[in-house]
């Protein structure tokens, strides 16, 4: 694609991504408040809370908090072989302090390759078992020579909180979209930063949406741990109040479109997350319950059951990159997949939006003809638009959503929303 059709948007986010990238985010610490930070100067509504560590959430409790001010590894002579500052996927994620001088051997037992990607650095964490270690390539270890090494972590795992965002919007009714993204990663592009920062700009679009039907809550949030302390503190509100959202991870890269459902399958959000990719891209990637690994199992979890579903780019454990350093920037991620997944979100939010049941409120068909809705001169051709104005007239019987007419019409919601402000006017139906 020509770099000029790519969407503004796509390139707003990306720049973010950028200014977001070197911070090493994690399920706490003081990266993951200077990411908050970050994106109040996006939007001024969101809300930087904490829950302090010890605090028992569900069967959970939450960790001391974690930072790391430098952490490296040098060989005989002095040099900087791994530098946590240089690359922060270097580092296991949680690793306890350390300062020691081992054999090749011994170094080996801390250090973890990836032997699919024999270029790339590894994720790795152990957030509930104190352990250190340091990520290499394969072929960086296999290039170490048999001697002494130095050994330096710089990190401090005490008593802190956990921090999450967490934006509030007011509509014209209390029933609200929730969407939750993760920022528990550190220098990760598809997964997530590209979550972090289409949801804020997501957040700023519904902030400045006219006439916003639904409520929305939007939060930022370290992965399971914070979605489960968030329902510990939320979950009846939101049983009570929540009629769809999405979990939003995987955003950003540009080889695919993917759907992974709720755990029933059937909600709105699925619902409106199948309509809209089959409306942009016919050959979007259908995942099963099965394939879940992100903030879906506790939103949709027994007990708590709300309606979350995951629209996607290419998802989680999917794309050859994942959970290693060559999820990045150049490699993964781009403008035009972040404007991708942006559009995809926001059109799934906007058909809830205007999601409606349609009611004549005219017996028999309409004389849409002296409204001038309809052509007066009859032949055997019909406006495609035309067409579909017809489909909503004979669906309208209060029972059909906007959503099952267009699906019915095999047209996208969108096509329907002028359509339907027309009808209204006219006092041909009611919503």
């Amino acid at each position: 694609m020509d770099a000029n059709n790519i969407p503004k948007i796509g390139y707003r986010i990306y720049n973010l991504a950028k200014k977001l990238w070197h911070y090493n985010r994690s399920i706490t610490g003081i990266d993951n408040r200077k990411t908050l930070k970050h994106l109040q100067g996006i939007s001024k509504k969101l809300k930087i809370k904490s829950i302090k560590s010890g605090k028992k959430v569900f069967d959970w409790v939450v960790p001391d908090e974690w930072n790391v001010k430098d952490a490296w590894i040098k060989d005989a002579k002095g040099n900087k072989i791994i530098d946590f500052k240089k690359n922060n996927v270097h580092l296991m994620g949680y690793s306890i302090p350390k300062k020691c001088d081992l054999t090749f051997e011994e170094l080996k037992k801390n250090i973890f390759v990836d032997h699919e990607r024999p270029n790339a650095i590894p994720y790795i964490t152990s957030y509930y078992k104190k352990r250190w270690g340091f990520s290499m390539s394969l072929n960086q270890l296999k290039k170490l020579k048999k001697q002494k090494y130095k050994v330096f972590i710089n990190s401090s795992l005490k008593p802190g909180v956990l921090n999450y965002g967490e934006i509030l919007i007011k509509g014209k009714i209390k029933k609200e979209i929730l969407l939750s993204t993760y920022m528990c990663h550190p220098s990760l592009a598809n997964d997530n930063l590209s979550g972090i920062v289409t949801t804020i700009y997501l957040a700023k679009w519904i902030e400045e949406l006219k006439d916003r039907k639904y409520s929305y809550r939007i939060i930022f949030i370290p992965e399971t741990i914070g979605s489960i302390a968030y329902l510990s503190k939320h979950f009846k509100e939101l049983k009570k109040n929540i009629i769809g959202g999405f979990n939003i991870t995987c955003v950003g890269d540009n080889r695919a479109y993917s759907y992974l459902p709720s755990r029933s399958g059937n909600t709105l959000s699925d619902k409106v997350a199948k309509h809209v990719l089959n409306n942009i891209d016919k050959k979007f990637v259908r995942l099963t319950w099965f394939n879940r690994g992100s903030d879906e199992r506790q939103y949709c979890s027994p007990g708590i059951d709300l309606p979350i579903a995951s629209i996607m780019r290419t998802a989680f454990a999917r794309y050859p990159e994942y959970h290693t350093s060559d999820d990045n920037l150049k490699k993964v991620v781009s403008p035009k997949g972040l404007a991708g997944g942006y559009n995809a979100i926001k059109l799934a939010i906007e058909a809830i939006e205007k999601n409606c049941y349609p009611k004549a409120k005219i017996m028999c068909m309409p004389q849409l003809g002296k409204r001038g809705l309809y052509t007066t001169l009859g032949t055997k051709k019909q406006n495609h638009n035309t067409r579909l104005m017809m489909n909503i007239l004979t669906y309208a019987d209060g029972k059909n959503s906007l959503i099952d007419i267009a699906e019915k019409s095999h047209r996208p919601i969108w096509d329907t929303y002028k359509i339907i402000e027309i009808l209204i006017k006219e006092k041909i139906i009611s919503i």
